[in-house]
């Protein structure tokens, strides 16, 4: 069953409000009530509406000034405006202002009704909107098909357009930066800065400077200011991957950037505000950290506003298989090979383990596969569970180069037909010289054309 829309309803008579809930009720809305602009404003910081209904004549904050505030915190939020009859002045006001349209009161049955329908109808098409450009961004991002997967897109989809911080958890290697890159890309800051900054890469001294910037002369080798990374993320979005290991002193003055949007550079006796969206990541439990006092609880709630969690991959093993065919274009691109088809046994294989590393793990295993493979053969024995009895590590700097070579230069007999003078000439080597790769590289084979 599909959620019902939320409607509030702002006006100082409890008659109208009366009569508004039950007509907005007859559109299968859920309907609130608030007495005034204040109360209005709360409720909908609380949980914003699909549709905003309120009185322009109200004491206290009265609808006009009601209008202006929440557009201010959700520009794309729709508010509808009564008026009393004769005060169309007052009803153009507030369509400039952003009102997405009004009635007068008394009001007629039909009319409201026609300009809710269309308001909620509006308000459906943009929810729908946002959430498959959410799931889209996520299948950019990442590969999958599972049902635990795909329950992640959609909440994505739902926490993209709000703009509030996203705590994302999850095992080393699932993919946490790449879920906080689906939120970016499907929020209202998708074109403003996407910042990021590992929370465990630097000393708590040096995390605080790069955070919030620093006065020229603030410390040794502070040859010049800067704004640090709150200052270059402002108006975007700011990501503190390992947010698990930021040292004390430093979440004190996170938290207080948090609260207040304002940032102060070390060194410097003024603050300044920044607008900046925080989305942590950590593969910690940050409620047991926060229970034997490792982290500050005011701030792991500050920061977890919404949590995500993304799945190990042993709980999302439909997922295997479509990565390990990802995988293996993307390493057979790079290193120049053909794509080698994989075998249903290899799937198979690669199924059955339980991927203790994620998605990395199995990233670094199939570029191994790739790597290592001769005329487009992949060699099971080499995966995780095998005869070799443990994963390989990942492949370094020289293996890396080998492989590309290795790539290059099959590509290049497979071209020549196995002519090797030939297929010198087309890679700009001596002959001799190709000839000793081949032997370097492991690919010299009897009865190859010389030419």
């Amino acid at each position: 069953m599909s959620e019902r829309p939320l409607v509030l309803v702002a006006d100082d008579d409890p008659g109208v409000r009366y009569t508004l809930r039950e007509l907005l009720e007859t559109l299968g809305a859920e309907v609130a009530e608030a007495a005034d602009g204040e109360e209005a404003l709360r409720r909908f910081e609380a949980r914003p509406p699909a549709l905003l209904v309120t009185d322009l004549r109200m004491p206290g904050m009265d609808g006009l000034a009601l209008l202006r505030r929440v557009r201010e915190r959700s520009p794309a939020a729709r508010v509808v405006v009564v008026t009393a009859h004769g005060s169309e002045r007052q009803a153009v006001e507030a369509m400039k202002a952003g009102a997405f349209d009004y009635f007068r009161k008394p009001f007629e049955t039909e009319e409201l009704l026609a300009v809710a329908r269309r308001a909620l109808e509006a308000a459906r098409l943009a929810a729908e909107n946002e959430r498959l450009a959410a799931e889209l961004a996520l299948s950019r991002t990442m590969v999958f098909a599972s049902p635990a997967m795909t329950r992640l897109a959609g909440l994505v989809a739902r926490v993209a357009p709000r703009d509030v911080n996203v705590l994302i958890t999850g095992e080393s290697g699932t993919g946490k930066e790449r879920v906080a890159e689906a939120i970016v890309r499907a929020s209202r800051r998708a074109a403003a800065p996407l910042v990021r900054f590992n929370c465990a890469a630097l000393t708590p001294e040096l995390a605080e400077a790069e955070l919030f910037g620093h006065a020229r002369g603030a410390f040794t080798g502070a040859v010049r200011a800067r704004p640090g990374l709150f200052g270059e993320a402002d108006g975007g979005t700011l990501l503190l991957d390992e947010v698990g290991e930021l040292a004390p002193s430093s979440q004190g003055k996170l938290l207080r950037v948090l609260q207040d949007g304002e940032v102060r550079p070390v060194g410097e006796e003024r603050a300044r505000r920044v607008d900046v969206r925080v989305l942590a990541a950590t593969h910690r439990d940050l409620a047991a950290e926060v229970a034997r006092g490792a982290f500050r609880q005011d701030l792991y709630y500050r920061l977890k506003v919404v949590e995500l969690r993304v799945p190990p991959l042993r709980e999302r093993p439909e997922d295997v298989p479509l990565l390990a065919r990802h995988f293996l274009a993307r390493y057979a691109a790079r290193f120049g090979v053909p794509s080698p088809p994989p075998s249903e046994g290899l799937l198979a294989r690669l199924a059955a383990w339980t991927w203790p590393g994620n998605v990395r793990e199995l990233e670094n295993a199939v570029e191994s596969l790739v790597a290592l493979s001769r005329d487009g053969e992949l060699d099971p024995s080499l995966l995780p569970g095998g005869p070799v009895g443990a994963a390989r590590p990942p492949l370094g700097l020289r293996e890396r180069v080998e492989a590309y070579e290795r790539g290059l230069l099959v590509e290049a007999l497979r071209a020549a037909r196995g002519n090797q003078s030939e297929a010198a000439r087309a890679l700009g080597l001596p002959r001799v010289t190709l000839h000793d790769k081949l032997r370097r590289l492991g690919l010299a084979a009897d009865g190859e054309g010389e030419g």
